[in-house]
């Protein structure tokens, strides 16, 4: 019975990890692009069609229509929820909440088909199938929102790792004579992780008109880190106030130094709790077997022998 739930599992997740390496462009080489740009023949509509990649010539529209079913079939808070995550994780593969609930019915519907198959051709009961065919589409249904909610973590981890080296930067810069603007765009030149495409995106909404609290705010929704909202509410204080924000950047740097050796501190106490279960479980018994494995052999041939005699 559990055979085929575990199946139905690592099918499910393989075919999303495929479907999401499936649904990543891949990028021409620099041959390729100067082939294409000085060809001497113009390409036809349906030769340009087919070189684009498969992904986007099959996969995403089949994905399209399915996300505009369950769109429709879907509450608009859910979708608002999704699209909350979605921001949360950097906005993988840049899809939008539609895309999202299409590639979760996809993969409940690839996984069930996938499971029914395999206990079909293996002469299962009805119930069975319908049970565990039932099962693996839940299944499928939700190992997207676990993969999401993976990437949200690590996102969120990356964010706080970087930003006191971030702090550093802003701070050295605004005291050169930098603006704040400035000094954002030299963090997002010095660095490429998840902290500087948030300052990339906050920068940007900046030109386009939107007000810099609301920008900075917007960036500390979308990612959701404790650290980042209280750095952006001191910057936000400053400048309605007309404190000196190289003096509050100083200040919010050396907190953050702090913050960071107290994070590590505890994970260092955290350490030998962690510890416990691998060698009560794993070590200890393998030390046990060496250190007694000979003698308990020597004691069995020793009474083996006096029950001969």
């Amino acid at each position: 019975m559990l055979l085929p739930l575990l199946i139905s599992t690592l099918l499910g997740l393989s075919i999303v990890i495929i479907f999401v390496g499936l649904s990543i462009p891949s990028k021409p080489s620099p041959e390729q692009e100067r082939l294409q740009t000085y060809g001497t023949r113009p390409r036809t509509l349906a030769e340009m069609e087919m070189a684009q990649p498969f992904s986007e010539r099959v996969l995403l529209p089949f994905l399209r229509n399915l996300s505009q079913i369950a769109t429709r079939l879907t509450p608009q808070r859910n979708v608002a929820e999704v699209e909350h995550k979605l921001d949360l994780a950097g906005n993988p593969n840049r899809w939008n909440a539609s895309d999202f609930l299409g590639v979760r019915v996809l993969a409940a519907f690839i996984s069930g088909i996938v499971v029914l198959a395999l206990l079909f051709f293996s002469r299962a009961p009805f119930m069975q199938l319908a049970l565990f065919g039932g099962i693996s589409a839940i299944l499928g249904f939700y190992l997207p929102i676990f993969w999401l909610n993976l990437k949200i973590g690590k996102r969120k981890h990356e964010i706080e790792r970087a930003l006191p080296d971030a702090l550093d930067l802003l701070t050295i810069s605004v005291e050169a004579g930098l603006g704040f603007d400035g000094a954002m765009v030299k963090v997002t030149q010095k660095w490429d992780n998840e902290l500087s495409r948030a300052f990339v995106r906050a920068v940007a909404e900046v030109r386009l008109g939107k007000l810099r609290r609301e920008a900075l705010r917007d960036m500390a929704n979308r990612a959701d880190v404790p650290d980042l909202t209280n750095f952006v509410a001191a910057v936000i204080q400053a400048d309605q106030f007309g404190v000196s924000l190289a003096r509050v950047l100083r200040i919010q740097s050396e907190q953050m130094r702090v913050r960071r050796r107290q994070r590590a501190e505890e994970q260092a106490a955290k350490a030998p709790v962690k510890m416990t279960f691998p060698l009560v479980f794993l070590i200890f018994p393998s030390i046990l077997i060496v250190l007694l494995g000979p003698a308990g052999i020597i004691l069995f041939r020793q009474g083996g022998l006096a029950g001969g005699r």
